[in-house]
């Protein structure tokens, strides 16, 4: 082998790097074990919220030595940056999917207007959205085309507005507006994606990641050990859209007498045919007396008689408040004042009136109810972009606030406002994405400097995030989360776990068996084997990629499949030890004849790996990028080190190196089995086992993850095992019909699927599902279990939910299409490649054709199975990965298997399919060593590698014994009866 020296250095340069790499992980894998040690050491659990205080201490301990130097060349928050990235399956955390709104920058871009054509091109392009793949912007083009007439996007009350004078005109054309509107959408997006990531950066967690995914508007958010999961969803979700309003007093008569009326007309829309009740008396103006004669028991008002006034309690003394409510009838109340027919209620005085409630305390019963003076537009009095800062502080009464610095434009607003507020002693309500945070009224006339202050019942956390987000800005549209995972802490360090132990197994096999099956030239395999490993590792920490849990698979794949170039390598030197050849030409000669397939092997299943990467997202593109570095430091190693230590060990006299031990040294020699004139009784089994397979998917189908049909699916633990069955009776009274459960790995955990208001976006709704399951299976719960212990992220606990999946239906089609595109676009460009190789589409034929039977069993087995199993069967995105592993093992296989019958027919011709067999027996041995290996290797991973694994697992082990089989007995035979009539006839 040429330029040794040079390989040499090389790969003592890439190990270095690759343990300087890793010295990064260890160095704050062990300080961060100090932190805990000492956390645990200071706080008893005996102590009230012990694991919120070691939390907090061990935060402390991390930042009091973060700056220390370490070694002399790091710092651990040095060190934090250059680690290796954890995914949320191994470091617990949230990932979200945020859809920008497209309609609402529209909207925005058209000053909102009341054009009839352009809201009706908006409306149809909602409903195109729900089955189509196209964005949103395309859709509203092609429906305003459908509907315009004579309007053109170029109106003035459309898009030849004044925000966008300067680049729409009158007499521009359609074709020349939409390039601009697509600009302009660009802009806006881009505009969310950086106020997201400066609320993110002040968020305070390590190695975050947000990208942009394509045109679609949307945006991927991963937050790794995020423990406060319902304060990072809010951080997300939130737009900052900051008003300031003034309020109505509760003295108004005009909207006491709204509110009469209200429950009249509620009265008569709700129960139409119900009689009212004679002794409700008509209460004086004010609200305070009209409510303290509602609760009067004297008027025995009924909720049924009364649907308002039944719901409304008297506001507090001194407040600017219209009114309370209770927080169980917040979601009446309102969508009783948004009705239209009871808006039209309000007198001229206050027709425009909005209503809005308080941002609740926590564990607040009652939420106050604010009534602020809006206008015909529906426009605030100042609005949150004249705040130049904000800042988290304390108020004079030492409890945490916001305070908030205006503009030049700002402060003069501000100084009005207050002095209107001063003047008709209302209220100033600031108001913060719907919610009022607080109305203070105004004593001492107006204020000037445009200084303010946010204040209320909050959370340091609270005011830091709030004062985040204002800083960071107002998003340009809602972002609806349309994807979320969640995972525990506790979930994420039982994945690392069992990812570690199924690591270890897998390896110690591997090298274990390469001695076991060639001796001491094992060994050199084994040193190849541990810095290939390294090598991966230090490779995905210097790329900055994620590890996640399908990541530790694809790397224990790796180990399995790496040692496919070994055995190649060593049965060609084998083959050239029989031929007589001495032992350096044996081995030069192996190593060349055995690159050829290596490459191929390699190539094929690469290409598979590179599709995964394009079309999965989150853990699956985990799994394909470490497939993928894997395949690549695996050729490195095989090709170079292995020959390096041969060549080293041989060129001493002396030196005996054998290929073979006692016991595998005439294994699979001299094997002469006719496998083309078996070639019918295959083709009848497989006929069979596809017929069944068909059958079954036809009749039984198969179950579809959340990841394909949209809803929500929650992992939930108990102390004690539970009856899924009952427990699924009981949900479906609770969510409606469709609610699944089954247990998952344990008698003691379910997992819950439920397509319960899988259409209506907001963390709302997740906190309602999550309160329903909460009510539903508390009787199943230890005595004293709170909401806060049942739910995720309330401590590193190991009971209650721990592992959330949302996927709402839109993003669902797009996975299953992605899912599509990816199995027929990875046999598409395997069939060019092998066809380019190979130079005959016959080839081609048999490896496809043989790749389609593999498939067509692997998802035969799953429906015929999935409901006898004891492990997830469902069909998601990790089993599209590992079909997609199959199709690239089967391929690899098949391409071996045809290297060599292409060298064989070379040398001695087709001879009637004889050397066919003759080929196939040679690569006997290597096929059946490999697929061993491999199969161990993925038991190690089914058995050990944890729960969410098993059925990913499952398809890969039927999919590798199916995949060598059909190599042998279906691609080969396929290629041969496709070529006979050229064979028998001379013409090949």
């Amino acid at each position: 082998m040429q330029n040794k020296g040079l390989i040499k250095l090389f790969a003592f340069l890439f190990g270095l790097v690759s343990i300087y790499q890793l010295s990064f992980t260890f160095i704050t894998g062990k300080i961060e074990s100090d932190a805990t040690t000492y956390a645990t050491n200071q706080i008893s659990e005996a102590e009230e919220n012990y694991v919120a205080k070691r939390e907090a201490l061990e935060a402390s301990y991390l930042d009091s030595i973060g700056a220390n130097p370490i070694l002399g060349y790091t710092s651990y928050d040095d060190a934090k940056t250059k680690e290796l990235n954890k995914g949320l399956d191994l470091k617990g955390g949230i990932n979200v999917t945020l859809q920008i709104s497209v309609k609402d920058i529209l909207k925005g871009l058209a000053n909102n207007t009341k054009n009839p054509v352009f809201n009706k091109a908006l409306a149809d392009a909602d409903e195109a959205s729900k089955s189509s793949d196209d964005t949103y912007l395309e859709l509203f083009f092609d429906a305003f085309d459908n509907i315009k007439g004579d309007t053109k996007l170029a109106s003035p009350d459309i898009f030849a507005n004044k925000g966008l004078s300067d680049v729409v005109n009158f007499q521009m054309t359609d074709d020349e507006v939409k390039p601009i509107i697509r600009r302009k959408i660009d802009e806006s997006i881009v505009s969310a994606f950086e106020v997201l990531r400066k609320r993110i950066d002040g968020f305070g967690v390590t190695q975050p990641n947000i990208q942009r995914e394509g045109n679609s508007g949307r945006i991927l958010v991963e937050l790794p050990g995020a423990r406060d999961i319902a304060r990072a969803q809010e951080l997300l979700s939130s737009t900052a859209q900051l008003e300031f309003w003034e309020t109505y007093p509760q003295s108004n008569q005009n909207l006491g007498q709204f509110f009469v009326d209200a429950n009249e007309r509620l009265r008569d829309i709700l129960e139409p045919e119900t009689e009212t009740d004679d002794t409700l008396t008509k209460p004086e103006s004010e609200i305070d007396s009209l409510l303290s004669d509602v609760e009067q028991d004297s008027l025995d008002i009924s909720p049924e008689a009364n649907p308002l006034l039944s719901k409304l309690i008297p506001a507090a003394p001194g407040s600017n408040a219209i009114a309370r409510v209770a927080i169980t009838d917040t979601a009446a109340v309102g969508s009783y004042l948004r009705m239209p027919e009871i808006k039209r209620l309000l007198s001229n005085d206050v027709q425009f009136t909005k209503f809005a409630f308080e941002k609740p305390p926590k564990d607040a019963e009652v939420a106050e109810l604010f009534a602020l003076k809006s206008n015909r537009d529906n426009t605030p009095r100042i609005s949150g972009d004249v705040v130049s800062d904000a800042q988290d502080t304390f108020d004079q009464f030492n409890k945490p606030a916001v305070s908030m610095t205006m503009n030049t434009r700002g402060a003069k607003l501000w100084e009005k406002l207050t002095g209107d507020a001063f003047n008709n002693q209302t209220g100033i309500a600031i108001v913060l994405d719907n919610k009022v945070y607080t109305a203070p009224g105004v004593s001492t006339g107006p204020i000037s400097g445009g200084r303010s202050e946010i204040t209320g019942t909050f959370t340091v956390n609270e005011t830091k995030d709030i004062a985040n987000v204002l800083r960071a800005g107002k998003l340009p549209a809602s972002a609806d989360i349309i994807q979320s995972e969640v995972v525990g802490p506790s979930l994420g360090q039982e994945a690392i776990d069992s990812g570690f132990m199924s690591f270890l197994i897998a390896m110690a096999f591997v090298l274990v068996w390469m001695v076991f099956y060639y001796g001491k030239a094992g060994y050199f395999a084994d040193v190849a084997l541990v810095l290939n490993i390294l090598l991966i590792f230090g490779v995905l920490t210097s790329l900055g990629a994620v590890l996640t849990l399908p990541g530790i698979a694809g790397i224990v794949l790796t180990i399995g499949m790496s040692v496919d170039a070994n055995v190649l390598i060593f049965e060609r030197i084998k083959e050239e030890l029989d031929r007589g050849k001495g032992k350096a030409q044996a081995v030069a000669d192996g190593f060349g004849n055995a690159l050829s397939s290596i490459l191929d092997a390699n190539i094929t299943t690469g290409l598979t790996a590179i599709i995964l990467f394009v079309f999965g997202s989150g853990p699956i593109k985990g799994f394909a990028t470490t497939l993928l570095i894997g395949i690549a430091t695996s050729l490195f190693t095989a090709i170079f080190i292995t020959r390096l230590l041969v060549d080293w060990y041989i060129s001493k006299k002396g030196r005996e190196l054998q290929f073979s031990t006692g016991i595998t040294k005439n294994l699979f020699k001299n094997m002469s089995i006719d496998f083309l004139s078996k070639r019918k009784i295959a083709y009848i089994v497989s006929l069979i086992l596809v017929g069944i397979s068909v059958f079954s998917l036809f009749t039984n189908g198969l179950q579809q993850g959340v990841d394909f049909v949209g809803g929500r699916s929650y992992q939930i633990r108990f102390e004690q095992a539970v009856n899924p069955s009952e427990i699924a009776s009981e949900l479906n009274v609770v969510f409606g019909s469709g609610t699944n459960v089954k247990t998952f790995g344990e008698a003691n955990q379910i997992k819950v699927t439920t397509p319960y208001k899988v259409d209506v976006e907001g963390i709302e709704v997740d906190a309602e599902i999550q309160n329903k399951l909460y009510s539903a299976l508390q009787k199943y719960l230890p005595d004293g279990t709170s909401f806060e212990d049942f739910t995720i992220g309330a401590s590193d606990k190991s009971l209650g939910i721990l592992q959330s999946i949302k996927v709402g239906p839109t993003i669902a089609d797009d996975i299953k299409n992605n899912a599509f595109w990816a199995i027929f676009g990875s046999l598409a460009v395997v069939f060019l490649y092998i066809l380019l190789r190979f130079r005959r589409w016959q080839f081609s034929l048999g490896a496809v054709s043989a790749v389609f039977h593999d498939v067509l069993i692997v998802l035969g087995i799953f429906s015929l199975t999935s409901t006898i199993m004891p492990f997830n069967m469902e069909i998601d995105q990790a089993f599209i990965a590992a079909i997609l592993t199959v199709i690239g093992y089967s391929l690899n296989d098949t391409v071996v298997v045809f290297d060599r019958i292409r060298e064989v027919v070379g040398l001695k011709g087709w001879k009637g399919g004889n050397h066919i067999n003759e080929a196939l027996n040679s690569t006997l041995s290597r096929t059946l060593n490999t697929s061993l290996t491999t199969l161990i290797v993925l038991l190690a991973i089914f058995i050990f590698g944890g729960e969410s694994l098993r059925g990913f697992m499952f398809a890969m082990i039927v999919g590798i014994i199916v995949g060598t089989y059909s190599s042998v007995f279906i691609a080969t035979p396929i290629m041969f009866d496709a070529l006979k009539k050229k064979i028998s006839s001379g013409n090949e």
